[in-house]
């Protein structure tokens, strides 16, 4: 008897054993299995990396501030590396002026402000931005009430402060903070949210220029503006960006500190002298198509752009006919007076 219950209690250890292995068995085959892809809801989806050059949650409305650029105030000029977007444009004289455009920033010297030139009008309305101004060209007077523009002018109301030790004559000391245009639009009661896109589509993401169609390398790029003044940029190849100059000089803000560009829009549009101009002012041919070129990370691509109307946005497109995308960074836009010199190295 005593032998028949050890002989099943020897059964009853073996049969555990064989089932211990069993159960070890599966259980490494189940961590070998491929793992079934784990479904990702809509909120568990890894969220896009946000730009550095604007925040599009945001909707702040952005403000253009036209700034002095003769070439007496080079040097002295503030804030322009703080825009996320600005114009060149010719005005008289052969000199040119500068719409820098601001959104989320929180500056204490933009300027020096000058007086508007109407053709800028039809930037900022692509902007949906609030113009900010030191006076006006006749014309830029008139069309500003013609086409309802947001505006805020220092003639009439005091958001300036005139820096005299800088030893220039007055008319090229005044400048600006953000506090001082936000408190502007809050006394006009102007709107200072937007329903609008950026005028440009950025990515985060470098674009790789080169194996688009057309690229060619770019490390110098020359804009001739007059027989008095050019603008140029210089490739930097570590940090990505392009050194602006000025007539062949460095094109420094008051610090001391070189302007950069990431982006470069360039091209061409007719521009000539009104008849009966007391000052020799400038009006565009801006509204319809043409091409030009968009300049980033060293090289240079052509491209077409289109503006249906004064108050529309300027549609940028890639040779394709595809909408232009631009590298997240600040962006020069130069528009050139028609036949003026343009070479890219």
């Amino acid at each position: 008897m005593a032998k028949k219950r050890l002989n099943k209690k020897g059964k009853r250890v073996l049969s555990l054993f064989i089932l211990f292995i069993i159960v070890v068995v599966i259980i490494l085959i189940c961590l070998n299995l491929p793992k079934e892809k784990e479904k990702v809801t809509e909120n568990q989806k890894p969220k896009e990396e946000p730009l550095k050059i604007l925040d599009l949650n945001s909707n702040s409305r952005p403000y253009a501030v036209m700034i002095n650029n003769i070439k007496t105030v080079w040097g002295y000029q503030s804030g322009i590396q703080d825009a996320y977007l600005v114009y060149e444009i010719i005005v008289e004289g052969g000199y040119t002026r500068l719409m820098a455009l601001y959104k989320d920033k929180d500056l204490s010297r933009i300027g020096s402000v000058r007086s508007s030139r109407h053709y800028f009008l039809d930037y900022a309305l692509e902007n949906d931005a609030i113009y900010v101004h030191f006076g006006w060209s006749p014309q830029a007077e008139s069309d500003m009430k013609t086409l309802g523009v947001n505006n805020i002018n220092f003639m009439s109301y005091n958001g300036y402060t005139r820096d005299t030790s800088l030893g220039l004559a007055t008319e090229h000391t005044a400048f600006t903070t953000t506090s001082k245009i936000m408190s502007g639009a809050q006394y006009y009661k102007y709107r200072t949210t937007t329903d609008e896109k950026p005028l440009l589509d950025y990515s985060v993401s470098s674009i790789d220029l080169s194996t688009m169609e057309g690229a060619i390398q770019a490390n110098k790029v020359y804009i001739d503006f007059s027989n008095s003044r050019s603008t140029s940029f210089e490739y930097d190849s570590v940090n990505k960006v392009y050194n602006r100059l000025q007539n062949n000089t460095l094109h420094k803000d008051y610090s001391g500190l070189q302007y950069t560009a990431k982006n470069i829009i360039t091209y061409q549009v007719n521009s000539y002298t009104i008849s009966g101009d007391d000052k020799g002012r400038q009006t565009l041919e801006n509204i319809g198509k043409g091409t030009g070129w968009y300049i980033s990370e060293g090289y240079a691509v052509p491209i077409t752009w289109e503006k249906s109307q004064r108050s529309s946005k300027t549609i940028y497109r890639y040779k394709d006919g595809t909408e232009l995308k631009v590298n997240d960074g600040n962006t020069y836009i130069e528009i050139q007076p028609l036949n003026r010199e343009f070479t890219i190295e």
